[in-house]
């Protein structure tokens, strides 16, 4: 099955699904014979990826793919030896080496078009980036993508500054992050901050009407309007929603959206919930693994972490479920305590945007969950 995502990927900058102001602005810098280090910000699903995609294929050429290296931060901060695979990265003969990816230069530099690699796509800007003049500034000819760059800790960052600074003389680096505020000051000072706006309800419409015509689907009258409505903004989702529905040709009926959405986290979010709310936060048991007993960890906690795991979820993405089963309507709690919850939740939003350490913030937030419960008995009995 090929995927929607990819088929319908923007080619051109004017092709993406974003104010004229960062279309502009990513087509001026792109264009440029010394285009600057980039950092991208904006919510999930704006399109941070796409833009990327389209200034390295400006920049690089037909065979960007070749000289284009992508690291996701959020992944590795998820494994051990973290810091060991950062510099592995960018130091591929060893941390001793003076060998670095920044530093490496490529032919493609100087001719777009000597790599096997390279593909058939027009250049998003319509023309080619024009090189520099011979004497002057060395061409760029690798760029290196830091994916929310927001997770890479200080001293990571700070590695990475020292790194733009004495070896990044023909490489650039392009950073996306949803939080910039997370991203030190020695780095923001060196790029061109771009904020990519949150996508409206009408705008995911359009654009999903425009597939639906490609493809010669015709959704009932609604559809579309829901799908763009629960993805929030996020366009990836609702694209990637709008192809489960029509590949299990479920467009037929407006409350299947609703279904889809209701039987993804709800009952999980429900049970983290009900769980902190009666004060069982951490709650272990033992059980049988194998041929041995071993010690389980239950409760709010245990319900977390297998909704982390089984949805892919980051703090951020727990903060969002767990808002929007509050504000949805359909969990008949008092006023009191209803809004007692949201306070406690967006606090915890503040705190996650400034600590790399999101478990952490979680576990205070059930904690402070159970101190709800505990001050609203009464009304939960």
């Amino acid at each position: 099955m090929t995927m929607w995502l990819e088929s319908y990927r923007p080619q051109r900058f004017d092709e993406l699904l974003t104010s004229d102001s960062v279309i502009d602005s990513l087509t001026h810098l792109s264009l440029q014979a010394n285009p600057p280090h980039l950092l991208l910000s904006g919510p999930t699903g704006c399109g941070k990826t796409a833009a990327h995609q389209l200034v390295c294929r400006q920049v690089l050429g037909p065979s960007w793919r070749a000289t284009t290296h992508v690291l996701q931060a959020r992944d590795l901060a998820k494994t051990a030896g973290a810091m060991a695979k950062f510099e592995e990265f960018l130091r591929p003969e060893g941390a001793g080496s003076a060998d670095t990816l920044a530093g490496r230069t490529s032919l493609d530099a100087f001719d777009h078009n000597i790599s096997a690699a390279a593909e058939h796509s027009p250049p998003p800007a319509g023309e080619e980036s024009p090189a520099p003049a011979v004497g002057t500034i060395a061409p760029v000819s690798r760029i290196i993508v830091i994916e929310d760059a927001d997770y890479l800790g200080h001293a990571r960052q700070s590695y990475l500054r020292r790194m733009m600074e004495e070896s990044s003389r023909s490489a650039r680096f392009i950073f996306t992050t949803h939080t910039p505020s997370r991203i030190i000051e020695a780095l923001r000072s060196r790029t061109q901050h771009l904020r990519m706006p949150t996508l409206s309800r009408l705008m995911i419409e359009q654009r999903l009407d425009t597939i639906a015509t490609a493809e010669g689907i015709q959704p009932t009258q609604g559809v579309l309007g829901d799908i763009a409505h629960v993805s929030n903004g996020n366009l990836r989702k609702s694209i990637f929603m709008f192809q489960l529905l029509a590949e299990r040709q479920l467009l037929n009926q407006r409350s299947n959206v609703q279904l889809l959405m209701s039987n993804s986290t709800r009952r999980e979010v429900q049970l983290v919930l009900e769980e902190a709310l009666r004060g069982r936060v951490h709650d272990w048991k033992w059980e049988v693994q194998g041929k041995k007993n071993a010690r389980v960890l239950k409760g709010a906690m245990g319900s977390l972490d297998q909704l982390m795991t089984l949805h892919d979820l980051d703090g951020r993405g727990v903060v969002d479920r767990l808002h929007h089963f509050l504000v949805a309507g359909r969990t008949h709690y008092p006023d009191a305590l209803l809004n007692d919850l949201l306070e406690a939740l967006s606090i915890c939003d503040v705190r996650l945007q400034r600590s790399a350490q999101s478990r952490i913030q979680l576990e205070e937030l059930l904690h402070r969950v159970a101190e709800i419960g505990q001050k609203h008995v009464s009304l939960l009995s």
